[in-house]
């Protein structure tokens, strides 16, 4: 467990220093993202933070290397080189886009060259565990094939979910940190050397992602952009690939009797093994339903819209960072709920734990739908959306909106979203202009 945590430090560490002079050099090449009608953010922010993101990753790898008690898995298996050959391919592949602009299918391309590339060295799935029938070994085209969709979907989860301040690094950090305490309970607990590279990726993952966070939660003094977050999506896939299919369930020794009834017994256990999307199961519902949205209403998959969840919440009534808790606290209730329940499978508690806090999550998902008043005496201590307007300021608003005035009603015009500081699902609140009249704006 020390070396891990010495890795994630580096790793965090060289991301987190290497940040600041890639914003300065994003800035200067002109890598920066214009406001758009879909985005959120209310000044072009520079992108490319990828690049620090990716030589952080570099950073974690070598470090590994270097460790004597981590240094047996390149020794071992070729999957941390096809980790970094994939990983360097999609990587430059993601500058280009930030810069130029690259059509949605030639990423989809390049997110299939990545995977191939990774299965040619190695990190591919062999076989799957199926309840109640025991390991089905998969021939060489099917495992690739499967490889190759598990790598794709989950690249574009992760970039689907990146629109809103801190939201995509979070949210893959907590699923990275759920399957890290899976793969290491199989490694050390069990002594499974398999799990020992996906232990390690899930690690540096974690350091990526905590490295470039405190630069990206809001306001967001720049965006990790397509060369981050398809990167941190290929590395969560390749910790996936890496357990799934090459655990034989024989060798953990829980059940006597046949393999059949081994894995039928044993389905808790496999539940992150053969779904490894449930720890990114809020990405992948926001990446099926925009699909289905786009091609429900005669678009493209691909075009980009406002639909996706951050949107919803925002216009629920959410603010950002808001919106971006509550997608942080559902991702880590349901992929920290699946680990728990394969660990301790018997427990009844732990259904009902997660009932609770599903039913405290709806109950924060549909505050603002709620409008409660504050009593008098508590006005003072409450935020002015819960204080009680009082009669003779309704009254007043109400006269001088009879009135006609000009002026107040050319101080009540909404601002366009999007435009000096207004929100990106509404107008500004009605205050008043305070500037002077005859004022530049």
């Amino acid at each position: 467990m020390r070396d891990y945590l010495l890795t994630l430090c580096v790793t965090a560490a060289v991301t987190y220093l290497l940040t600041g002079p890639v914003r300065k050099f994003a800035i200067a090449a002109g890598a920066m993202t214009a406001i758009r009608a879909r985005d959120v953010h209310k000044e072009p922010t520079p992108r490319l933070g990828g690049i620090a993101m990716f030589l952080g990753l570099c950073a974690g790898l070598l470090v590994a290397d270097n460790l004597q008690n981590l240094n047996a898995v390149y020794e071992q298996s070729n999957e941390p080189r096809a980790l970094l050959s994939g990983a360097a391919l999609i990587w430059l592949v993601g500058v280009l886009d930030d810069k130029f602009e690259l059509d949605a299918l030639i990423k989809l391309g390049a997110q299939m060259i990545a995977a191939g590339v990774m299965v040619i060295q190695g990190l591919t799935i062999l076989w799957i565990p199926i309840p109640g029938v025991g390991n089905v070994a998969l021939t060489a085209w099917q495992g690739n094939l499967l490889t190759v969709a598990l790598v794709v979907i989950t690249i574009n989860a992760v970039n689907f979910v990146d629109g809103l301040d801190g939201l995509a690094a979070g949210m893959v950090c907590i699923a990275a940190g759920a399957f890290f305490m899976y793969a290491y309970r199989l490694w050390y607990g069990y002594g499974i050397e398999e799990a020992a590279p996906a232990t390690l990726f899930a690690a540096i993952l974690m350091g990526v992602c905590l490295g470039f966070l405190p630069h990206n939660i809001a306001p967001a003094r720049i965006f990790m952009g397509d060369s981050g977050s398809m990167l941190i999506g290929l590395v969560l896939a390749a910790s996936a690939i890496s357990i799934t299919g090459q655990l034989d369930p024989d060798r953990l020794g829980l059940f006597a009797g046949s393999e059949r009834e081994a894995t039928h017994e044993m389905l808790p256990v496999f539940i992150p093994l053969l779904l490894p999307l449930t720890i990114i199961a809020i990405p992948v519902a926001d990446l099926v339903l925009a699909i289905v949205r786009r091609t429900w209403n005669g678009q493209s998959p691909f075009a980009a819209d406002r639909g996706h969840l951050h949107h919803r919440l925002l216009e629920i009534g959410h603010s950002k960072t808001r919106a971006v808790l509550i997608m942080y606290f559902w991702s880590a209730l349901i992929a920290f709920g699946v680990v728990l329940y394969s660990v301790h499978s018997a427990s009844t508690w732990i259904p009902l734990l997660v009932v609770a806090l599903s039913a405290v999550g709806l109950v924060l998902l549909l505050l603002p739908r709620f409008k409660p008043r504050a009593p008098r005496w508590a006005e003072a201590f409450v935020p002015p959306r819960y204080r009680r307007r009082r009669r003779a300021a309704r009254e007043a608003a109400a006269l001088g909106l009879a009135s006609g005035a000009p002026e107040m009603a050319q101080e009540r015009t909404p601002v366009p979203a999007g435009v000096n500081g207004a929100t990106a699902i509404g107008a500004r609140s009605g205050l008043p202009d305070r500037r002077k009249a005859g004022s530049p704006r």
